[in-house]
């Protein structure tokens, strides 16, 4: 009973489709442990990357945020004597902190 090699991938490279081909089991076999852990290592870095730029976007500084403010904070309205007021507001651990931006315009 004979067998047939199988057959390579199309997208491969015929470069490495031929050095695959010249290699011992054992190669392959290292071959293929170290491809998968490969591949797992761009794709994880590839995740990384997306996420980091998603922070990206999250942490551009809006014009009016005070440099002790972190860019994470958002814009809350509080009303204190029947008057309403903005305040810049972020967690710090279990707490959140809050900040006095201005009053709110009454046409708004």
């Amino acid at each position: 009973m004979s067998y047939e090699p199988p057959t390579p991938p199309a997208n491969l490279p015929t470069e490495i489709v031929n050095t695959l081909n010249e290699s011992s089991p054992e190669q392959l076999r290292d071959v293929a442990s170290y491809a998968e852990a490969l591949a797992e290592y761009k794709e994880r870095e590839a995740r990384l990357e997306e996420e980091e730029a998603d922070d990206a976007d999250i942490e551009e500084r809006p014009d009016d945020l005070p440099d002790d403010v972190p860019a994470k904070a958002t814009i809350t309205i509080k009303e204190i004597n029947d008057n309403r007021y903005y305040y810049w507001q972020w967690r710090e651990g279990d707490s959140v902190t809050s900040k006095y931006k201005g009053p709110v315009n009454p046409d708004e």
